[in-house]
């Protein structure tokens, strides 16, 4: 049984305690700008969102499936544990900010900074795989976990934007096509993606092109390009004690 929840003139603390109460399928309609919907929410529940939610949708998520029909603002997943936060459009900056564990999938563009501090925990590896391009910044101080950004607006422009991976010190990026043209810090190292490589990724795609009715075998088959930390990245000495 579908819940519904209208949210037009309630406020997020209001929203939450509703989706709290109890497990299962939630849709919330009318939803304007309201911050931290499904905060810290843990699984069992699916979460359809119509409208535009605020900033911090689904931040600190411990497992609930979050899935809204647009866009949503900045700081998408932030800290977020578990779980999986789908978008149908765009997102604003800062998504996945230091998440540590479950997956985001971005169907348009992402903004500025994409996945900084973004961490493995344990056995958690977050993963965010951005549709369309992302912004400048993308994997700041990366620590560890993936992020695939596809390209797939076919508008001729760059598929990331300034000084990706700045700081990286864990994890890798994969970005569709060839990424030579684009201006990378001397901390990290490019290289063409090896069958080993894909198949790290391979499941989290099929994954993705299943939620948005794409064709998993057509972007499977381009080539990639992975990034990761130099081994003698200076930056993971600065944050890594042994």
């Amino acid at each position: 049984m579908m819940n519904t929840i209208n949210a037009s003139g309630a406020d997020s603390t209001e929203i939450n305690q509703r989706l709290s109460q109890e497990d299962g399928e939630f849709f919330i309609e009318g939803c304007l700008g309201q911050r931290f919907l499904g905060a810290g929410m843990g699984g069992g529940k699916h979460i359809r969102i119509s409208g535009i939610p605020g900033n911090a949708l689904g931040a600190y998520l411990n497992g609930a499936e979050i899935e809204t029909q647009g866009n949503a603002q900045d700081a998408v997943g932030d800290t977020m544990n578990a779980g999986r936060i789908i978008i149908h459009g765009n997102v604003g900056d800062t998504a996945g900010y230091a998440m540590r564990g479950g997956k985001i999938f971005i169907r348009g563009n992402a903004g500025y900074r994409t996945g900084v501090h973004m961490k493995e925990y344990q056995r958690h590896i977050p993963v965010i795989v951005i549709g369309g391009r992302a912004g400048s910044f993308l994997g700041e101080y990366q620590a560890g976990g993936l992020i695939i950004v596809l390209g797939l607006n076919e508008d001729e422009k760059p598929i990331v934007g300034g000084f990706p991976c700045t700081g990286m010190y864990g994890g890798k990026v994969f970005l569709r096509g060839d990424a030579r043209h684009v201006s990378f810090p001397p901390q990290v190292t490019l290289r063409p993606a090896e069958q080993g490589d894909m198949d790290e990724i391979s499941g989290h795609l099929n994954d993705y092109c299943r939620v948005f009715g794409l064709d998993s075998a057509r972007i499977l088959a381009s080539p990639f390009t992975v990034i990761t930390p130099n081994s003698k990245n200076p930056y993971k000495q600065m944050y890594v004690t042994n």
